[in-house]
């Protein structure tokens, strides 16, 4: 097994990031220690740092330094080889990445950039440190605005340039391909190519999102000031407008992306820019750079601060118009680690383009048998991704709602409903940045299904006194109408909770949707993702002390829970006391909630090793399990963790998330409902609400799964 791979590119602006991103994400699911290492980096400026080994770092939390992850600089690369010092340099090199490879199950390099100004030396340079190396190799080729000839010359010379030296080319990519080039390429490159090995080959297509640069990289470019719009700074750019005419002249230049430059005195521009943003007629611009070192005056910056909501980022430079828009032509888009929609579009279009599961066996022979919290994650979207579910976001109008959103359409996670006012949601996806294409979008009160809610809702509450026009005002509550798509079919699930309560996420489930047959509790879990495992701890965030048989329920449900993720069940229920060596009502409970734990699990024809009461240290650690519980199956080696109470449950899991590094909590994760509803904390990050969807989406083919064979 090769522990180590070498992505090379042959020229600049390949897209070799995005590549670099997806192969580590492709690693890091399934290896536990990665290292990035790049031997030669590009010359910093201004005390800058690489992009890629930051970008690798800080959204993948490696655990590594900075400096160990490259050996040389350009220019100290090539003082080196000018002074006859090529052996130094490999040597050198050598030992940084064999210090690497020792210490990491798997080392990714990344080769340079090709923006040193001298294309032949850096080719040179790349050949004889992989030559050193010894990793297989991946090719980059860059296919924009490349025909299929010129493609195939450079893949062909590249690939066996490097045969020659031995060693061995994995595949190659055609990066940002044109979408013209013929079907049969990669089968003409590889009957083209002598290689002695099997060449794996894919083609990226060419997508403006991760090319074009974003109003942050034009504030680097420029190194401009923000005047207004700052929460709009990752708006894509895809055009650019010099404005230096009248204003009847200048809209009609002006489109979707465009970049408007203009001296920063010129309030008419910058007043038209601003009002064709509320226009359908026009284009949506990206924003405005003022140049001159000129601002609007103080009657035009009174006017803009009391627009509601400045539809657009608005910048200023020192430069002039043709200085500025002299700059910009070289400008190109980077994937940062600030941008997360961009990351989820890069890696979601190299899944879509690349057989990862090729990819790796070729890569991992050996998979971790341990789980980082990464790699858990990762699990989480790929399980969701297998067989893609509905679910429904009632928070439609939620600025993280809407990223999440985002970020699960790019990668292709489930099929997203968003509820509220069409034109709203569009309006601030649109201030946000954010696209929505392939995301439906439902106004309970205008839907055609509105009327067949109510009447369902009526129906299931008349009982309780509930009258239709009651039932009509329910179904206009974004919640209420998304539960009842849920109990209908019409979606697999529902995610609520960022912007509203515990209780109005869940009430219309307890509701309608009820709970399952059997069960008489919902309760949760939270999937505490631990360094190197991940553990169930129920209940953590529903019921605040439940009875004996109540804290039975919800350790059977925990453990059903943990089996749909993966993880197998042996269930501690927790209490101060391990076996008899404590007395006291509280460990009483747990005692009795043990035994009918044991008597449900038999009855139901689960084998389900439960054990309590047990304390903590017992449960989790072996050494102390041999002395407290020496003949225990669960004892020292738990995976589900039952506490006796919401007090106990909730201060625990915070506890562990912040005192263990490096762990992760996921959830809450509601159980015992008839089907999957969740509830977010109004704390929550984009990334827990990209997790809480795919989880909700995984409940839901478990209950497809059931249904279809209910033994």
């Amino acid at each position: 097994m090769s522990k180590s791979l070498y992505i090379a590119a042959t020229e600049a602006r390949t897209g070799k990031s995005a590549i670099v991103l997806g192969v580590m994400q492709l690693l890091r699911a399934h290896v536990q220690r990665v290292a990035i290492f790049r031997p030669i980096i590009s010359d910093h400026v201004d005390g800058g740092i690489d992009h890629d080994i930051d970008l690798m770092l800080r959204h993948f939390k490696l655990d590594m330094t900075y400096d160990q992850a490259y050996a040389y600089t350009l220019n100290e690369a090539r003082r080196l080889l000018n002074e006859g010092q090529q052996s130094l340099l490999l040597e050198n090199t050598l030992n940084k990445f064999k210090e690497l490879e020792r210490d990491y199950d798997f080392v990714l390099c990344e080769g340079t950039d090709y923006i040193g100004g001298n294309a032949a030396l850096e080719y040179e340079i790349n050949v004889s440190i992989v030559s050193n190396l010894g990793c297989p190799v991946l090719l980059v080729v860059n296919g924009q605005d490349k025909g299929a000839p010129e493609i195939t010359s450079a893949a062909q010379r590249t690939i066996e340039t490097f045969e020659e030296k031995g060693l061995e080319v994995l595949g190659l990519i055609i990066n940002r391909a044109r979408a013209d080039l013929p079907a049969a390429l990669l089968a003409d490159i590889t009957a083209r190519t002598h290689a002695s090995h099997p060449l794996l080959g894919y083609v990226i297509p060419d997508d403006k999102r991760l090319g074009n640069p974003t109003i942050h990289d034009v504030i680097k470019w420029l190194d401009a000031r923000v005047l207004y719009g700052h929460g709009r700074l990752d708006t894509q750019v895809d055009n650019f407008v010099t404005a230096a005419m009248h204003i009847s002249n200048f809209l009609r230049y002006i489109k979707d992306g465009s970049l408007i430059i203009t001296p920063g005195d010129r309030s008419d521009i910058i007043l038209a820019s601003i009002t064709s943003r509320q226009s359908s007629s026009y284009g949506d611009i990206a924003g405005i750079v003022l140049t001159g070192g000129l601002q609007p005056s103080d009657t035009v910056h009174r006017l803009i601060e009391g627009w509601t909501g400045v539809p657009l980022p608005i910048i200023s430079v020192e430069d002039h118009t043709f200085r500025a828009t002299q700059v910009l032509q070289g400008l190109h888009g980077t994937i940062d680690p600030e941008h997360p929609a961009k990351i989820a579009s890069a890696i979601g279009l190299f899944e879509s383009c690349v057989d990862t599961e090729e990819l790796r066996k070729r890569l991992v022979t050996t998979q971790s048998r341990k789980i980082t919290p990464f790699m858990f994650e990762y699990n989480l979207i790929e399980k969701a991704k297998a067989s893609r579910q509905h679910i429904v976001l009632p928070e439609g109008t939620s600025d993280r709602v809407l990223q999440a959103a985002e970020i699960i359409q790019r990668r292709g996670v489930v099929e997203i409903t968003l509820l509220g006012d069409p034109e709203k949601i569009t309006a601030q996806a649109s201030a946000l940045g954010v696209t929505l294409n392939g995301t439906n979008i439902v106004d309970p009160a205008g839907s055609t299904r509105f009327e067949d809610y109510a009447t369902r809702y009526f129906e299931a509450r008349k009982h309780k006194g509930i009258r239709m026009e009651d039932a009509r005002d329910r179904m206009t509550d974004p919640t209420y109408f998304g539960t009842m798509m849920v109990k209908t079919g019409d979606a697999d699930g529902m995610v609520s909770g960022s912007v509203t309560t515990t209780a109005q996420t869940i009430r219309p489930a307890f509701e309608f949707i009820k709970t399952k047959p059997g069960a008489s509790i919902v309760s949760s879990v939270f999937l505490m993702c631990m360094g190197d495992r991940v553990l169930v701890f129920g209940d953590c965030a529903v019921n605040p002390n439940p009875d004996a048989r109540q804290l039975a329920e919800i350790a059977l449900s925990s453990a059903e829970t943990a089996r749909i993720f993966g993880i197998d069940p042996y269930v501690a229920m927790l209490s101060y006391s391990t076996g008899e060596s404590g007395t006291g009502e509280d460990v009483q409970k747990v005692a009795e909630a043990t035994r009918i734990a044991r008597q449900l699990a038999a009855e139901r024809g689960l084998a389900l090793p439960i054990e309590g009461p047990l304390q903590y240290d017992a449960a989790v650690d072996p050494e102390v399990a041999r002395t407290k519980m020496p003949d225990s199956e669960v004892a020292g080696r738990a995976t589900v963790f039952i506490f006796p109470d919401l007090n106990t449950g909730n201060n625990t899991y915070k506890a562990v998330q912040r005192a263990v590094p490096g762990s992760t909590a996921i959830g809450p994760v509601l159980q015992g409902l008839n089907k999957p509803v969740n509830d977010l904390s109004r704390g929550c990050r984009i990334r827990d609400i990209v997790n809480t969807v795919a989880i909700t989406a995984i409940q839901a083919q478990a209950e497809k799964a059931a249904e279809s064979d209910p033994q």
